[in-house]
């Protein structure tokens, strides 16, 4: 046997493993505290204490005839959830988050987006514009809904007094059972346009020019190429900004409880301050832990659809 066979016989020879070595001839790892968990601590107990634990006590409230007050708290299991199926004031909120959802996120992207479009050259003249516009989102919704209550009044307010200056007879938007809720709406697209405005800016910002001039090569103009090139484009930036609308639209609570308190006759009356009236105002927490779960279930179950509708793919 040479030199050079010995040399390979000893290197094909197993090596001996250890008895803390695993099967595949590595230690075990062990556990290690890592020191992030101090610095993420405090957060992690503020999450459970007020977000968490919160969340699981809605839930167990829901299956309780729970009253404030009372000495004994009733068990019902699903029956809360039954008779919701049955109370017409939950359809009619239902009913007019769903309308005020709807109408203004369509509203708020169309006119978003034509403002973005229009404001996209980084001027002088337009920084100012989109300041203007953004300017009502970092207003506190309160503020908002006090200031154009007042302004809606028709007997104190500036919008009924320049219809009367023309002749007109004042409207009283707010007081009309059909015409509060087209009120609140236009008034919460007027206060988020800014912000919806702003996203969709930096996604048109963010669409590579050479798109453009390959579709204008191809013939394509105006509207095709925003069909074609833009919107294809900014479909990430779309879906963002169609969640975060639709979860803060199916929860409004501010706006119209300073402007209507959900009337007049449950005219504006939503999801939210049905919720508000029946645990703050009734003292029934069971049936208000309720309405938020059907409320959490909904705005899941529309967060889901709208993820299969603007799911995105590199191949696109």
């Amino acid at each position: 046997m040479t030199a050079t066979s010995t040399r390979s016989a000893r290197a094909a020879r197993p090596v001996p493993s250890t008895g803390r070595a695993g099967r595949s001839g590595h230690r075990p790892r062990r556990w290690r505290f890592q020191p992030a968990w101090l610095f993420a601590a405090p957060s992690l107990v503020i999450l459970l204490g007020f977000i968490v634990y919160p969340i699981v006590q809605s839930f167990r409230y829901s299956l309780y005839n729970w009253r404030i007050g009372a000495e004994t708290q009733e068990w019902v299991g699903l029956a809360n959830y039954a008779e919701l199926l049955g109370d017409e004031r939950f359809w009619n909120a239902l009913y007019v988050t769903v309308i005020f959802s709807v109408v203004s996120v369509v509203a708020q992207l169309i006119l978003g987006f034509a403002a973005a479009s229009a404001l996209q050259r980084d001027t002088w003249l337009n920084r100012i514009v989109r300041s203007v516009f953004f300017f009502p989102t970092i207003v506190a919704l309160a503020i908002i809904g006090i200031v154009w209550r007042f302004m809606l009044d028709p007997s104190i307010g500036l919008i009924g007094g320049v219809t009367e200056l023309v002749g007109a007879e004042p409207i009283p938007w707010l007081q009309d059972t059909s015409l509060a809720l087209p009120a609140v709406i236009a008034v919460s697209v007027w206060k988020n346009v800014g912000f919806t405005m702003i996203i969709l800016l930096a996604g048109l910002k963010g669409v590579p020019e050479h798109l453009y001039e390959a579709a204008r090569l191809d013939g394509a103009r105006g509207w095709q190429l925003i069909r074609h090139v833009t919107l294809p484009s900014i479909r990430p930036t779309l879906l963002f900004a169609t969640m975060i609308m639709t979860i803060n639209s199916l929860q409004v609570f501010d706006l119209v409880y300073v402007m209507t308190n959900g009337g007049p006759l449950f005219a504006t009356d939503t999801l939210v301050t049905m919720m508000f009236r029946e645990g703050f105002e009734n003292f029934n927490l069971g049936y208000a832990s309720t309405i938020a779960w059907v409320l959490f279930a909904i705005i899941m179950a529309l967060s889901a659809f709208q993820l299969r509708i603007f799911r995105y793919q590199d191949v696109d």
